[in-house]
């Protein structure tokens, strides 16, 4: 429906204002040709009549020629009889002689000759319709002293010019017609080779809306509509890839949920099956419940963190803070974890205080968040090295471990929501980028390096207090 509205508008538009253009382009024509053509007629009719006036004058000076047999010779051989008439008039406008031969049984019309009398100039015109045809008159009232031949009057039809301006007329509408089909072909041509590739852009804009990202347009001219087959098919892509990251996110978190509460829900039945289970048996359930319960709740805080992310409401409370006691207690958060896996942590505890302006919880949160990938990562053995350093006015906290690393096309992408690499490891997929929201808003950098089979290394950027100012960091905060 789109495209018959579409190339029915431009058609009767372009057929409209063509068709306009040419109606008048004819009307000035014909006007001109009109003109052109009578004018011409007119100037032939008044160089005869020149003529004429003086082979007259030239008879009344001849004293042995007989004017009245000189002007009837004149007129009956009159050599432009075919083209015109010339009479010989008295001045009651009878017709004294006349170049065809004809004799008037009665007065004739002759407006020309009414307007020659009442003419200072002694000339009249007329041009119409006369003895039946459209004809041009001139009637000149005669210089030479004459008692008989009073005035002179020429007539010449203007079938023949008529007849030339109609053919010029056809011609020039047989060309508009041309014009006008030449016309409408192109823009049919032209709008279909936009309309229809735009149909099937609209077709298939409806397809991904639906959740067909896998259909792809053809690219087949390398023009505006070619960059939008691009856009879309790529906007497809990243649809695509979007979709196949949020079904990896919510069965990665769907296992994640369900792992802890089927181990609370086991437990819980274990204790309540027992009437009283020993001392051994309750600890063990209980620390379990516990452990299972906290990672419910850090798991349920990330993904709160990463909504609030999305929705722009991840609020900092910027202060003034030391970077190495907030990164100390993240690690002695560790010690633990460490010495039941069996992973040494190797930590560069600077003896000088470093001053950031941050937010000490979220901070925090990006330590943790990233130590505990780097042990998820790494085997038992395996090592965890930390690092704080002032370098210029900027701080920086190295996280590297020695684990199994990313491999190099995954890389690129660990830092996008939803992206796990490796599908087999627990993780919701959204830490790193949650860490990453954060430390950007710190007006920091988070950099992640890797090599596969060797290990990872996080680098952690963040400008020094007293360095920004009020001003930025409260943009850092917007």
């Amino acid at each position: 429906m789109a495209k018959r509205k579409i190339t029915k508008r431009w058609l009767l538009n372009s057929f409209g204002i063509i068709l306009l253009i040419l109606i008048a382009i004819e009307i000035l024509s014909a006007y001109g040709l009109k003109s052109y053509y009578y004018s011409g007629v007119r100037q032939t009719v008044v160089s005869r009549a020149d003529l004429v006036d003086g082979l007259l004058k030239k008879y009344a000076q001849d004293a042995s020629a007989d004017y009245a047999t000189e002007v009837r010779g004149l007129i009956e051989n009159f050599e432009d009889k075919d083209k015109m008439e010339i009479m010989a008039l008295d001045m009651d406008g009878n017709v004294l002689l006349s170049s065809s031969g004809f004799e008037a049984t009665e007065k004739l019309y002759m407006p020309d000759f009414q307007e020659a009398l009442g003419s200072e100039t002694g000339e009249g015109y007329f041009q119409g319709m006369l003895y039946g045809e459209n004809s041009l008159a001139l009637t000149r009232i005669s210089q030479v002293s004459d008692e008989e031949i009073f005035a002179i009057r020429y007539i010449t039809s203007l079938v023949r010019v008529d007849r030339q301006i109609i053919s010029l007329v056809v011609i020039i509408t047989v060309l508009g017609v041309a014009i006008i089909f030449f016309v409408v072909l192109s823009s049919t041509y032209f709008i279909n080779s936009i309309v229809v590739p735009l149909g099937k852009v609209g077709q298939t804009a409806r397809k991904i809306a639906q959740g067909d990202f896998s259909i792809r347009l053809e690219k087949e001219n390398d023009d505006e509509i070619g960059e939008l087959c691009d856009v879309i098919n790529y906007m497809a892509g990243e649809l695509s890839k979007a979709e196949q990251l949020k079904n990896d996110f919510i069965s990665s978190v769907s296992h994640e949920l369900r792992t802890p509460l089927t181990a609370i829900k086991g437990w819980a039945e274990t204790l309540a099956d027992e009437e009283r289970p020993d001392p051994q048996t309750l600890h063990k359930g209980m620390e379990v419940i516990g452990k299972e319960t906290e990672r419910l709740s850090g798991m349920v805080e990330e993904l709160l963190d990463f909504s609030r992310m999305q929705s722009g409401r991840m609020a900092m409370v910027m202060d003034r803070m030391d970077l190495v006691a907030e990164l100390d207690d993240a690690v002695l958060m560790f010690d633990q974890r460490a010495a039941r896996e069996k992973i040494e942590i190797r930590y560069e505890e600077p003896e000088d205080f470093i001053i950031v302006m941050g937010d000490h919880n979220r901070l925090k949160q990006v330590f943790v968040n990233i130590l505990d990938n780097a042990f998820k990562h790494t085997p038992s053995g395996g090592a965890v090295s930390i690092s704080v350093r002032r370098i210029g006015e900027e701080a920086t906290v190295t996280i590297a471990d020695t684990g199994e690393g990313i491999k190099p096309e995954d890389l690129p992408q660990v830092k996008t929501k939803f992206y796990k690499g490796d599908s087999t490891k627990r993780g919701s997929g959204i830490g790193l980028a949650v860490a990453d929201e954060i430390v950007t808003r710190h007006g920091g950098r988070l950099e992640i390096g890797s090599i596969y089979q060797k290990g990872t290394t996080v680098t952690i950027t963040l400008p020094l207090a007293g360095k920004k100012s009020e001003a930025e960091i409260s943009e850092i905060e917007g």
